[in-house]
Order: structure tokens, then C-alpha cells, then sequence
């Protein structure tokens, strides 16, 4: 997508993402298209996501880093991934952009960022916004029910990621409201922590406070 672009002389601007999203599209990192292996997926799926996440840190540090370590799905898929090519992911064949590369990042304080996560939570929950259309009309806690309703086990929800899992729960009735937003949101912050940490690491990104700052370090990127 990103040849495609170029070829029409346009310029492509990539935003969002995770660490390793951002570093595997910059620095061309090629993961394999390695085959579900359904025996290593059952062996695996019997530990826990404790368990999971202390074998993933083993075999594969660089991404331990980054990865939802209560994502038991995702983690599964990593390790299957590392234990099929004996290799970590950041060690894998690598592919860089042949084009520059400008990286801005939004430099927020903690107590800002934690309002902003807050916001963003409470705003999927809700049915009918725009920053769920990507979710569908319902928010979250319909789309885990109408998930349940179409015959997907609570424990495979609970897989899914971090939202669905604490949702989950609290549709089980483990957890009353208040402390399902609770949970979420400690999650959801120390998932944040943990993605800041992988950013502050990479020295190519440089960090902006507004858009002026933004304005000027692309001004200065791009061809007079």
C-alpha cells in the first residue's frame, strides 16, 4: 500500500498503532506466515496466561514488552510463531522502507493520559458513537453479549483482548459495573505504560507537545 502511494506521488502518513505495528512497517520486519499449529496450540492453551507470558519473555524479550500478557490468544499465536522458526520476532528477516521516514509522537503528561484513556473507555461502552463505529452501533458491553448469543464460549471471549475479558466478567456477574470500569482502565493504563516504554526506546521518534511544534518538523522533512 505504502509502493502504491508513492507511485502516485503522494505522500502516505501512517497513524496509530502499536510499537512493534510502527516498528515492523518502518524497519520492514517480515514475520513469517507461519501455519496454526493445532497440537502446540492445544499444549499451549492448557497453561495459563501467567505461564504464557513468563515463556514468552523467555523466547522472545522484544515482544514480551509489548504484548497484551493477559491476551491469551495473542500470546499463543506469538509463541507459536517463535517456537516454529526458533527465532525471536525482532531477529527475523528485515526489510526497511527505502524511503525517509519522519516519526512524530504526541507527548501527553501521566495524569493527562490517564484522562484521555478514561474518556476513550467510557465512549466504547456507549451505543452509537462515532469512536465505536469501527465496533459496530452497540458498544462493547452489547457487542460481548451478541458475541455470547452467537454461541462463542465465555472463556474464548474472555481471549480476545483486554476489553472483552473484563466485560466478560462482568457479564458472568463476577464484577459489578464500577469495578469492571476499574479493572479496564487499570489495564488499559498499564498497557499504555508498557507501549510508552517501547516508544521512548526508539531515538528516531520525535516527540511533540502541539501541532505547531508538529508543523515545523514536517515542514522541515519534507522537499522545498
Amino acid at each position: 500500500a505504502i509502493n502504491k502511494i508513492h507511485k502516485k506521488g503522494k505522500i502516505p502518513i501512517l497513524c496509530g498503532g502499536t510499537g512493534f505495528y510502527i516498528q515492523a512497517v518502518v524497519d520492514g520486519i517480515v514475520i513469517p506466515e507461519v501455519p496454526p499449529d493445532w497440537k502446540l496450540r492445544k499444549k499451549l492453551e492448557k497453561k495459563s496466561v501467567e505461564e504464557l507470558y513468563k515463556i514468552s519473555k523467555k523466547l522472545d524479550p522484544n515482544r514480551a514488552k509489548t504484548i497484551e500478557k493477559k491476551n491469551k490468544r495473542r500470546l499463543i499465536r506469538a509463541l507459536e510463531i517463535v517456537i516454529k522458526t526458533k527465532k525471536p520476532v525482532p531477529g527475523l528477516k528485515k526489510n526497511p522502507l527505502p524511503y525517509p521516514v519522519l516519526m512524530l509522537g504526541i507527548k501527553k503528561e501521566k495524569k493527562e493520559l490517564k484522562k484521555l484513556i478514561k474518556k476513550r473507555f467510557l465512549k466504547w461502552l456507549k451505543p452509537r458513537t462515532r469512536i465505536n463505529s469501527v465496533r459496530g452501533k452497540q458498544g462493547l458491553i452489547e457487542e460481548v453479549k451478541r458475541l455470547h448469543r452467537s454461541g462463542i464460549s465465555w472463556k474464548k471471549i474472555e481471549d480476545f483482548g483486554i476489553h472483552y475479558r473484563i466485560i466478560a466478567k462482568y457479564l458472568q456477574k463476577e464484577l459489578n459495573y464500577q469495578e469492571m470500569i476499574e479493572n479496564s482502565l487499570k489495564e488499559l493504563q498499564n498497557y499504555a505504560k508498557r507501549q510508552m516504554t517501547w516508544f521512548k526506546r526508539d531515538e528516531r521518534i520525535h516527540w511533540v507537545k502541539n501541532q505547531k511544534e508538529a508543523e515545523k518538523l514536517v515542514k522541515e522533512f519534507l522537499p522545498s
